[in-house]
Order: C-alpha cells, then sequence, then structure tokens
C-alpha cells in the first residue's frame, strides 16, 4: 500500500513537471474582474413543524408579521404561534460583468432553533451587497443539504438539514457600475506572488505583443498598458494575454494532513546530509483482579484479590538511516520507501527533520 501510494506520487510529480506550461489565466486574477459579495435575511415559509420556535426566536415573528403586513394582512396584536416559518440568512455571490435579469445561485442558513429547512420555501428576500444597495432578489424552494429524521425515543440526523441552496433562485436587479472598456491599464494580480513568475509573465506578454507593453511592479502584480497593445478594446487585449502560457516557479513546499496521513511534496524539496533513527516503545498495564470465596460451609468472607500485568513492548522501527546531502524528492521517497516507514511515522520523521534544519522548504500541517 505505501509502495503504491508513492510510486503514484512520484508519477504525478513527473506529470506536473512534464506539463510546465501554465495559462496566464489559472495563475492571475484581472484587476477589476471580481464579483461581489450579497446578505439578505429572509424567511422560510412551508416547513413540516421543524420551523423556529417562536419563543425562542422572536425575530422570526417579527419578520413573518412584516411580510404580511407588506401583503396588505393585518397582524397587529395577534400573536403568532406557527411551526412551520424559519428566519434564514440568505448569501450569494455577485459574479463580475452579470447583467439584469440574469440568474445566481443561492445559499440560505437557518438563524434560529429550526430543525430543518427540508422542504421549505424561501420568501422573495432582497439581497444586499456591502454599500447597502440592493443588487438581487432570490426566492424559491430550498434544497436541504441534510435530513432527519426522530421518534420517541431516538432521533437520527445526515448531513446538515438547517442549510441547503437555491440553484438559480436569485435574479440580479441591479448592475455593478464599472467602466471596463474605458481602462487604459489592467493590473494582473498573481495568486502566489512570486518575483521569477512575475518576470516571466512580463516576458512571455511583451515577446507575444512584439513590444514592451507589459511592466512587472513587484512579486505579484504585473501592469498591461492596453492603449499600447493596438488592441481594439480591453475585453480584447485581455483574450490575448490570458491564453499566454509561461512555467511558474513554485515554492519548495510539504503539506502533510494528519488525519487521512496525506504527504504532498514538491519536486524542488531538497533535504540536507541527516541521520534518521525512527521507533517507540508501548507500555500495556493490565487489571485482572481474582475473586477467592471461603469453602462451602466455611466461616468466612470472599475477597477480591488485586492482579496487575504490566509489561513494555517495543515496537518495530528503523535504525539509524542516513540521507544524503541535498537529496531530491525521488530520493527521500525511494528511501522512506525502502525502509518501510508507514505514512503517519513518514510525518513524523519529516517534522523532525525540519525541527532540525535540514528540510529546506516550507513545512504545512493540515
Amino acid at each position: 500500500m505505501i509502495r503504491v501510494l508513492l510510486t503514484l506520487a512520484l508519477v504525478l510529480t513527473g506529470a506536473v513537471a512534464q506539463a510546465g506550461q501554465v495559462r496566464i489565466k489559472d495563475l492571475v486574477e484581472f484587476d477589476g474582474v471580481r464579483g461581489n459579495d450579497l446578505v439578505g435575511y429572509g424567511l422560510v415559509v412551508g416547513l413540516n413543524g421543524t420551523g423556529d420556535g417562536l419563543r425562542n426566536s422572536p425575530f422570526t415573528e417579527e419578520i413573518m408579521s412584516t411580510i404580511l403586513e407588506r401583503l396588505g394582512v393585518n397582524v397587529s396584536g395577534e400573536q403568532l404561534r406557527p411551526q412551520n416559518v424559519a428566519a434564514v440568512l440568505v448569501t450569494a455571490d455577485l459574479p463580475p460583468f452579470s447583467r439584469a435579469g440574469s440568474r445566481i445561485d443561492i445559499t440560505v442558513s437557518a438563524i434560529g432553533d429550526a430543525d430543518s429547512l427540508l422542504g421549505g420555501t424561501l420568501v422573495m428576500t432582497p439581497l444586499n451587497a456591502a454599500d447597502g444597495q440592493v443588487y438581487a432578489v432570490a426566492q424559491g424552494t430550498v434544497i436541504a443539504g441534510g435530513v432527519s429524521a426522530e421518534g420517541i425515543a431516538a432521533s437520527v440526523t445526515q448531513g446538515v438539514p438547517t442549510a441547503g441552496s437555491i440553484p438559480s433562485g436569485g435574479r440580479v436587479e441591479r448592475e455593478i457600475d464599472f467602466d471596463f472598456a474605458g481602462l487604459e491599464v489592467v493590473r494582473l494580480a498573481l495568486r502566489s506572488p512570486d518575483f521569477t513568475t512575475a518576470a516571466r509573465i512580463e516576458q512571455a506578454i511583451n515577446g507575444s505583443m512584439n513590444r514592451p507593453v507589459a511592466r512587472m511592479i513587484d512579486a505579484g502584480t504585473v501592469s498591461v498598458d492596453i492603449l499600447a497593445t493596438a488592441a481594439a478594446s480591453p475585453a480584447h487585449a485581455l483574450s490575448q494575454i490570458e491564453n499566454i502560457t509561461v512555467e511558474p516557479e513554485r515554492r519548495a513546499r510539504v503539506v502533510v494532513d494528519q488525519r487521512s496521513g496525506t504527504i504532498v511534496m514538491g519536486e524542488d524539496v531538497r533535504i540536507s546530509r541527516v541521520a534518521v533513527s525512527q521507533g517507540g516503545l508501548t507500555l500495556r498495564v493490565e487489571e485482572a483482579p481474582i475473586v477467592v470465596q471461603p469453602n462451602p460451609f466455611a466461616d468466612g468472607e470472599t475477597v477480591v484479590v488485586p492482579r496487575t500485568n504490566a509489561e513494555i513492548e517495543q515496537e518495530p522501527g528503523i535504525g539509524l538511516a542516513e540521507v544524503p546531502e541535498t537529496a531530491s524528492l525521488s530520493d527521500v521517497v525511494t528511501g522512506l520507501n525502502a525502509l518501510g516507514v508507514a505514512p503517519r511515522d513518514m510525518i513524523d520523521i519529516l517534522k523532525s527533520i525540519k525541527a532540525a534544519g535540514a528540510l529546506h522548504a516550507d513545512f504545512v500541517v493540515q
């Protein structure tokens, strides 16, 4: 199993190394081309007795009264105690260049003590952006993310029934004011800032346009002069730039997941000369008391005699092994694999090598 996993790691690493070239659109974000977060406060109705308890969630009664009065129903002074409504927070992401009338996906989450949103319907809810303006309206049937069932003496829940989504449940009502066609300079923001990658992007763009239109500002920003590209519009210029391929430079990094025992190492990871010895002891203590009873018809008392078994077990491990100077990824993986090291033990070994200062890479533990 270990050998298969490590061999797969080497195959994947080789595939990435052969791929090399990556499109600029997969490495950067274009200045101004971004989404916006929307949020709203609404009401889900039609629940099968799994809604908010209005005594514990008075805000649900308030919004329900507001909606009914908006629809022309006078509920002043009435005490509403339904069990089929729930107050929810509605969130969405407004994609860039969204136009009025287009549809967006909606996420709904209960904020009261509702047990489930399964089968409920979200009443028309305005969605606001950070500036307080309404940019979309959401409504529709909630698709809950889980299910729950309850009996007299037991209950079972799978997933999260108090949160759900409404695919295409929001309609854009207001567009973001942004004059993209009037841009003269567009900045490319690298998702992973790196001086070498930024320089390669600058060289690739200038080489493709046969003129100096791009300029590296810092490790995370490359500026492009749209007017110098002689393109018909910024959209035409970026459509040419985003498909140019470059070879990104990656930092040496080791990522480990302690829960699953997964280890991912980049091909640039290097380890200096270091000696590794791995093993462990297991201390086991068991209580096995003995009950001693008197003979039949004899005077005496039943006595519990304590008995303890304690032992120390030496777990099989690896002896003193030496990693050569500036070993590459394949050398490290092959060496640890040959020693029969389990993935979780390998994580501990890598931690110790990093602590010793011999692992020349970023060590990320998840």
